[in-house]
């Protein structure tokens, strides 16, 4: 008996190329007699993957398939997450960031990834929650992270990674703008001046592979960085000690880890937006916590030594 398989995908993402990775893959999966179904809904706009996933029977099929870059996957899982949708779900990575396809080693190739689903390996791992709106890799807000979805989908596709750096630079004269945060967690309360922040799921973040130095997606927590406000000539060292992860005992920076925190404006402003994995999300204040084990995931095997 072949497999049944439920495909949501972002037709724009990998330079426009997912139509095709996934034609691959069914290919392989028809040629080794593995698949007996396979629904694919394209997406169109914003919210589509999230609607096609929550309006899923899981006895009607045995994976969920998101194919694109971290919004996408992030539509799927708040898909699954408000639907109560249980079936396991693969990532198929695509799209101009991936961190958490990355952090996991999803294949990129479409037999590679076939392979993947006919012998899988299963992970039930933790998911983040922002007010409303879930979030699988990271919450942002600050300087830079509102780059993901201010930074148009045409140049996205046209560029790549080049895109975001490119619409980064004019934020750079906004280093002086820091956000008076209070933060709240484990039953203590911070006071910090922040340019930007991430609280995230994984230990990569925007390119960054060791930004989270301690994340682990299964351990019931979340990890939080905070940037404080640094000279223009302290950049390049801060950005040194993030390329390594040499950076959670810096001076430069809060790190720690927590369930449930808090996050507010102490002047009482509400104009700062969250960013969620690369999708705009609530404003602050916000409460975030970690929702564990809620997403059955399908991963590779580890490679034998």
């Amino acid at each position: 008996m072949g497999l049944k398989l439920k495909i949501i995908a972002n037709p724009s993402s990998g330079r426009e190329t997912a139509k095709i990775s996934v034609e691959d893959m069914l290919s392989y999966l028809v040629s080794q007699k593995a698949v007996t179904r396979a629904d694919i809904y394209y997406t169109a706009g914003k919210n589509d993957a999230k609607e096609f996933a929550m309006d899923t029977d899981p006895s009607e099929y045995d994976y969920m398939i998101a194919v694109g870059g971290d919004g996408t996957v992030n539509e799927v899982v708040s898909g699954i997450c408000t639907a109560g949708v249980n079936i396991p779900l693969a990532i198929y990575t695509s799209g101009t960031v991936n961190d958490f396809a990355t952090t996991l080693g999803m294949p990129q190739s479409p037999s590679d990834f076939a392979r993947m689903l006919m012998d899988p390996v299963f992970r039930t791992v933790d998911c983040g929650k922002c007010g409303d709106d879930y979030f699988l890799n990271v919450a942002a807000a600050g300087m830079l992270t509102d780059v993901a979805y201010s930074v148009s989908s045409d140049l996205k596709t046209a560029l790549g990674p080049v895109a975001y750096w490119l619409s980064a630079i004019k934020d750079l004269p906004a280093m002086n703008n820091t956000i008076p945060l209070r933060i709240t967690h484990d039953g203590e309360t911070t006071d910090v001046d922040a340019l930007m922040f991430f609280i995230s799921n994984t230990r990569s973040v925007g390119g960054f592979r060791k930004l989270m130095t301690l994340a682990d997606i299964e351990d019931g927590l979340l990890d939080m960085l905070i940037v404080k406000k640094i000279e223009p000539m302290d950049i390049m060292p801060l950005v040194g000690k993030l390329l390594i992860g040499d950076h959670i005992d810096s001076k430069k920076v809060l790190y720690f880890q927590s369930d449930n925190i808090r996050i507010e404006v102490r002047d009482g402003s509400s104009d700062i937006v969250m960013d969620l994995d690369g999708e705009k999300g609530p404003e602050l204040p916000v409460t975030v916590e970690c929702i564990k084990k809620c997403i059955n995931l399908i991963i590779p095997k580890e490679e034998e030594s």
